[in-house]
């Protein structure tokens, strides 16, 4: 057993591409039920933990992290992933994107990539639609209604929809067969990233 010191605050999760210590995109979000509902909020004292961490680690590639800040403002890591977090989807309509992959900062000054200023919320419509299962008044559907409107799907792009499509309609239904095929159970889906939840899986 592990005894901690219960925190109460908001949490955030981050997404943050670096290259030689330094961070060349980063993306921060109010963290939400299933990970699916991303807008990107500025966090400086977030920001300031990152870059102090993988600078000190002289860190290459991506890593995420999920925090709690408390109402004085001190922040709390709770989770570090070193891979891709969905939050990247903040930057569906970023044309500097792959420069973050791809070239190293012109100067040890310039400012990291962050979602644009006129970037919509990004959800997963397959998602939400699920969602309309919890709806039990008018006030709950004008909320949903307006997250829809406001927002726009993570993934469906006009000029390129097959990822929209593939993933539900393809992905999605290979795994459920799958695990029919062998018996096995799941929790739930998981459209952001393409995935079961399996019983006693993350």
């Amino acid at each position: 057993w592990t005894m901690q010191e219960f925190i109460t605050g908001q949490e955030y999760c981050t997404h943050s591409t670096v290259r030689k210590g330094k961070i060349r995109l980063h993306c921060c979000s109010p963290s939400s039920p299933f990970q699916v509902n991303y807008q990107h909020l500025d966090k400086p004292e977030i920001y300031a933990w990152v870059e102090k961490f993988v600078k000190e680690l002289n860190l290459t590639g991506q890593i995420s992290f999920d925090f709690i800040q408390t109402e004085d403002g001190t922040v709390y890591p709770i989770e570090c992933n070193p891979r891709t977090h969905s939050a990247i989807t903040m930057f569906y309509n970023h044309p500097g994107l792959a420069d973050a992959y791809i070239k190293d900062s012109e100067d040890e000054n310039q400012a990291p990539i962050v979602p644009r200023p006129d970037s919509k919320p990004t959800y997963w419509l397959y998602h939400e639609i699920w969602r309309l299962t919890e709806i039990r008044s008018w006030s709950d559907l004008q909320a949903w209604s307006q997250k829809i409107v406001k927002g726009t799907d993570a993934i469906f792009q006009f000029n390129d929809p097959l990822p929209f499509l593939t993933v539900p309609h393809w992905q999605i239904t290979l795994l459920l067969l799958e695990n029919l095929r062998k018996l096995k159970g799941w929790v739930r889906i998981d459209f952001n990233i393409g995935k079961l939840v399996e019983l006693g899986g993350d």
